[in-house]
This record gives structure tokens, sequence and C-alpha cells, in this order.
């Protein structure tokens, strides 16, 4: 074979390995290393092709695509720090336990580190924050190169999609010339399928959690951010046989949609209930079981370290479970799966009166809630007039800092199927609109929002440069109180001195014009009726932005004045029993 057909031969390898393995989406943004792959993806109609030219917001894009199919979607750029601007959202993959195959194009090893351009040391660029890293070699003739290439390409898969799921990394090195020829069938693999085991756990394991929770009286379970694609009606069915409280994040997608008979365990307003030290004394647990990531709510875990339960247990699919109040007492290796469905406790020691207890606290906390908007007009009026507003089936992707914890506070127990996502893997405020964009094109059969606020919208800006290249439906919702909301619910608050400079950063800028730039739909809201109308007002194009503007002293102020307003009830309803 010649050159040409060499090439064309090894990277139609490479994408016929992934496409055999499930793979079914691929972002590349352009680049001239990268040509081969780049032609081998857009020439194989067995794989859809996504575009974004800036690789940061690429990367974020395809977080988006893969935690909306819970499926691996591929990465692909050039060399160079085209490859180095993928790492935020590889971050973020690693501790959100997202699915990526991530391929970077190289230059030849002749080429590295002697001043050739668009070279970095790209071998295991991203350490750690894979699960799996490895270099291909130059494409040859060697009989071996084929099969090698074929069967890392679906080992990579094989780790990206094993619990815990994560972002692996395949390093390709190209020789000019870059030019293949193209074909309309790919290559037949001689690779067969793989098969891997369904995560659950031990026999002793199970007999220990159900030794522990028929020991019980009172128990609590918490469940965060549950892996992709978990079954939630096999945590029902656990919720149903345990009979305790649950603290439901919205996260977990279990607040919406709550059957009938498990209203009653079903526990929303934890975050706000924990406020209140006489409530905490009183409902101790005696076992803590959590499933899925930990919460947002810091006063929760604050909660656990003072109630220093008998028993903590940690139900997570990654060894490496997350806790980091170092409290948990038992860990559990396995998947939220049907093995919860199955167990059975032969002698129940729950009390109802305690069940009784948080459900009646909760039930105060959030008729409190329900009022908000009747005496406040800020941030949290605006989330809590949204998420009444949205019709059902759809989506809500969230940015970290305070939109998260609004959403956390004021999406209470209901029966619509609305559903909450967010990059809280490392919880930055980075990529989020693109994140939100590769979503909302996963789940086409959904609307999608998105609820951020003006400093990481800023931090994205070049996220609507995907909209050129393919449908894109999305309606954005901006929080613009001009500058780092959060951080006036902080410590650093109190402290005068620097504090606009370091924390509060104003920018002064507003979005109208961004708006025009890429030709969405805009609508301004200072008050919380325009902010009504905003969002019932009919959509002209795929995109809409929503630039609600609010002021950071009055947010804290209304917010405290909400938590004094539980706090009060509760203490009168504590004094009543």
């Amino acid at each position: 074979m010649n050159e040409r057909e060499v090439l064309s031969k090894y990277v139609y390898t490479i994408v016929s390995a992934l496409v055999a393995s499930g793979v079914e989406q691929v972002v590349v943004s352009p680049g001239s290393r990268s040509t081969p792959l780049a032609y081998a993806f857009a020439s194989t109609k067995e794989i859809e092709m996504h575009r974004q030219v800036d690789e940061r917001a690429a990367a974020f894009y395809a977080l988006g695509l893969a935690k909306s199919t819970a499926k691996p979607v591929v990465l692909v750029c050039t060399s160079g720090t085209a490859a180095a601007n993928y790492y935020p959202a590889i971050v973020e993959a690693k501790y959100a336990r997202v699915p990526l195959i991530v391929l970077t194009a190289d230059r030849p090893h002749e080429l590295r580190e002697v001043g050739a351009p668009q070279t970095i040391n790209q071998v295991r660029l991203y350490g750690d924050n894979v699960k799996w890293s490895a270099e291909f070699p130059i494409p040859d003739e060697a009989p071996q190169t084929i099969p090698f290439i074929e069967r890392h390409t679906v080992r990579a898969v094989n780790i990206a999609t094993t619990a815990p799921f994560g972002p692996v990394h395949l390093n390709i090195p190209f020789r000019e010339p870059l030019i293949i020829d193209f074909t309309d069938k790919l290559p037949v693999s001689s690779f067969i399928k793989s098969y891997t085991n369904e995560l659950q756990p031990a026999k002793q394991a199970v007999a220990k959690l159900t030794a522990i929770i028929e020991q019980t009286t009172t128990g609590i379970l918490i469940v965060g951010e549950l892996p992709l694609g978990t079954n939630t009606e096999y945590l029902w069915d656990f919720i149903r046989e345990v009979k305790w409280p649950v603290m439901i994040e919205s996260l977990s997608n279990l607040r919406t949609e709550i059957p009938e008979d498990c209203q009653i365990y079903a526990i929303s307003t934890y975050d706000t209930l924990m406020k209140n030290e006489r409530f905490k004394r009183n409902v101790r647990p005696q076992t803590v079981i959590r499933f899925g990531a930990q919460p947002v709510s810091k006063f929760l875990m604050q909660f656990i370290v003072q109630a220093n339960p008998q028993s903590y247990i940690v139900i997570d699919e990654d060894p490496m479970y997350r806790d980091s109040t170092h409290m948990s007492t038992h860990f559990i290796h396995a998947l939220p799966g049907e093995w919860l469905s199955e167990l059975k406790l032969a002698n129940s020691q729950a009390e109802m009166a305690y069940v009784q207890f948080w459900k009646m606290a909760d039930l105060l906390a959030a008729d409190v809630i329900e009022k908000y908007s009747q005496f406040a007009d800020d941030e949290g009026a605006m989330v809590q007039a949204f998420l009444t507003s949205i019709e059902e089936d759809a989506d809500i992707y969230v940015s970290s800092s305070m939109p998260i914890r609004d959403i956390d506070t004021f999406l209470l127990t209901q029966n619509r199927p609305v559903q909450i996502f967010a990059n809280r893997g490392a919880n930055g405020i980075d990529g989020v609109t693109s994140t939100a964009l590769g979503f909302s094109n996963g789940r086409k059969n959904r609307k999608t929002y998105l609820l951020i606020g003006d400093l990481a919208f800023l931090h994205d800006a070049n996220a609507f440069v995907a909209s050129r290249y393919q449908e894109c439906d999305l309606t954005v919702i901006v929080m613009n109180n001009d500058g780092g909301g959060i951080f006036s619910y902080l410590p650093q608050s109190k402290v005068e001195e620097h504090y606009e400079d370091l924390f509060g950063t104003p920018t002064a800028l507003t979005f109208e014009q961004m708006a025009k730039m890429y030709e969405l739909d805009y609508e301004k809201a200072t008050s919380l009726e325009q902010f009504k109308n905003a969002l019932i007002a009919d959509k002209q194009t795929p995109i809409k932005l929503i630039e609600a503007f609010t002021d950071r002293d009055e947010n804290v102020k209304q917010h405290r004045e909400l938590w004094a307003r539980i706090h009060e009830v509760m203490e009168q309803w504590l004094d009543s029993l």
C-alpha cells in the first residue's frame, strides 16, 4: 500500500472500533494535524459529528452530550495548545464521572522537543485526570499496528464506560501528508464484542447492610447526584422497604415524579431545616446511608459530623468513594441497581414517629418557601417563578454558586417530570453554557433551560459559536447581579476592605449586544413581573436569552429573611410539641 492508503486504513480502523463499541457522537475542532481523523469522522455516516472552533468550549459541549445520553462521546483536536484547552472539561468529566474519549492528534516523534511549531509534550498530558492514557504508533504497514490500535480503541471505550465512568486519552501522531482516501464503508473489525460486569455488591455487604438497617430505629437516607443511566425505580423500591426519611438533592432527580406511597419519606427542605439547632438535636440519626455524590448542602454534611451516627454507609461505584466528612463507617462498592429492590427486611425497627417528625418539619418549611415570591422580588423569587412556570418534560442545566443553591432551595417535591443537571464534579463555573448546549443537543425530545450567573456566563462567551455549525435549542436565563453573588453569603463579605475588588468583582457588563451578535432572542427583566413575562414570551429563534437584573445586597437580605421566617415557624412548632 502507498502512504495514503496506509493512513486511510489506520484512521478508519479507529473510527470503526469506536462505532462498534457504541460511540454515536463526535465533537471536532478544526486543525491541520488532526486532518486524517476529522476526514474519517466527517465521512462516516454511522456517527454524528458536531463542530466547535474553540477547543475549550468544544470539550464542555462534548461533556454535555455525554451527560444527556449517558454514552461516551469522542473529542478530536489538533496538536499543541488545542489539546491543553480540553483540560478544564476533562477535569470536570473525571470528577463528575462522565465518559469522554479524547483523541489528540500529535506531531511525529522526530518533531518533538526540537522547536517545531504547534508541538508540546502531549504524552500523558492530562495526568491523573483521565482513567487511562495511551499513545498510538505512527501509521505504518507493520502487521501488528492495525490490531494494536483497534484493540486499544476498544479498551479506551471499555475503560471510559466501566464504573466509575470517566475520560480516557489517546494521543495519535501523524506524519505528513495528511490527506486520506474517503470510503463509504468502514472496515470490518476483527474484534467482535466486549462483555463487562454489572457492578453489584458482595453478598457479605448486602448481609451487613440488611443487619444494620434492621437494628436501626432512627435512620436517614441521602441521595445525591446519581451515576449516569441510573434506574431510579430501584431506589424507590429500597425507600419503600427501609421506610426512612430521604434527603433528596435536586440533582438526584428524585424530587420530581415521586410515587404516591413514597411522599411521606421525601424531604426537600433539609438545607434550611439544618439551620435550626433545636430541630437537629431532635433528629440525630443512628444510621445514615448515602447514594451518589455528596450533596450541595454544606449544612447537611455538617449535621452528619455533629450527629456522629453509629453507622454511616456510603454506597458508591468507585473504590475511591466520596466522603469529605471522613465520618463513614462502612463502604459498599456497588451501583444503585436491581439488587436494591431485592433487599428484604425481616425485622425492621424503624420508628414511624421519627419519619413523621421529619415530614412535618419539611411541610412547614415548604409552606413558607412556597409563599416566598409574595414577599420578595429577588433572584430567589425569580427562580421560584421559573420553576413553577416551565413546561413538563423539561431539563434545567444549572451553574454552580448561587443558581444551584437556589434550585436546591426552591425546587420542592412535586409530580412533574422536570430534571436538573449541573457540572458538580469540580464545581467550577467555566464552560457551563457549552455544556448546556451539548446537553440540549443530546435531548432533542425535551426542552432545555440554562440557569446561570453573569460571571459564569462571561466565562464561556464563545459557547454560542457552536450554534453556527449545528442546530441548537436552548433558553438561557442569566441572573445578572454584576459580580460574584455567592461571596455575599461568605465571611469575606463582612470585611469591607478589598471585598469588591477581590470577590464582588463587578464588570458592569450586560449581554444584549452579545445576543445580537449571535442572533439570539433577547428579553430584559428588571422586576419579578417582567421576568415572568419574559418566560412566557414567544421564542422567535432557537436560542433565547433572558437577562434578569438583580441586586446582590437585596438577594442576601431576602434570602436571610426567608431563613428567619422558617426558623420562626419551626420554633413555634417545636414549642407546641
